[in-house]
């Protein structure tokens, strides 16, 4: 319900995105859940660079605690919502679609990080990335416990379980993260998919490809 506080121990519903971009306003409630929920993780200090880049609310995910997938390389920090969201998606979603289709869990998630003072795109003019405030990660591939790789730029185009399985863990990424591309929006995100937690406005639209 929209007016129940979050917890993120509980299953995802129509409301939790929008409830966790609103956790961009209270880093100290962010990190409450976290703990909460069991999520292992050290708080960043605040980082200043300029007036677009930059973050006061990042965490580093850690080993242990709640959360059974690692991250290569490891420490990844982000943004206290996106680490929110990252738990929730390995928890209702990712290791669901992993032993659905491919018949073994996730122990670990490949990316390419998550704080880059950059516009979109990396152009020179335009509006500024929600990597330039540690608010995105980019997901390149999947480490299963079986010991198979699964590259979003290699197994995107398989017609078979590997590419069923990516599909399956974007969509299931939808529901709490703010904005989710893939290799289907358009070429720039052949070997990862973008995770992020931006802001848009009362509405809170929404955006999943």
């Amino acid at each position: 319900m929209p007016w129940t506080p979050l917890d993120l121990a509980q299953p995802v519903g129509a409301f939790t995105g929008r409830k966790l971009v609103a956790l961009r306003d209270d880093p100290a409630q962010c990190r409450a859940l976290l703990r909460r929920a069991g999520v292992t993780f050290v708080a960043l200090p605040a980082r200043e660079a300029g007036e677009q880049c930059g973050y006061k609310d990042g965490v580093r995910l850690a080993p242990g605690g709640a959360l059974t997938i690692r991250y290569r390389p490891a420490g990844l920090g982000t943004s206290c919502p996106v680490a929110a969201a990252l738990a929730l998606w390995e928890w209702h979603g990712l290791q669901e679609a992993a032993i659905a289709y491919l018949g073994s869990r996730v122990t670990a998630i490949e990316h390419f990080g998550s704080y880059n003072c950059r516009r979109i795109y990396g152009r020179a003019e335009g509006a500024w990335s929600e990597h330039a405030t540690a608010n995105a990660v980019d997901v390149a591939g999947f480490r299963l416990a079986d010991g198979r790789r699964i590259s979003v730029l290699r197994d995107w185009p398989d017609s078979g379980a590997k590419g069923r399985f990516l599909r399956a863990a974007r969509d299931r990424a939808c529901p709490v993260f703010a904005t989710v591309l893939s290799p289907d929006y358009k070429s720039a995100h052949r070997d990862h998919l973008h995770l992020d937690q931006a802001q848009r406005g009362a509405m809170g639209w929404r955006g999943c490809r």
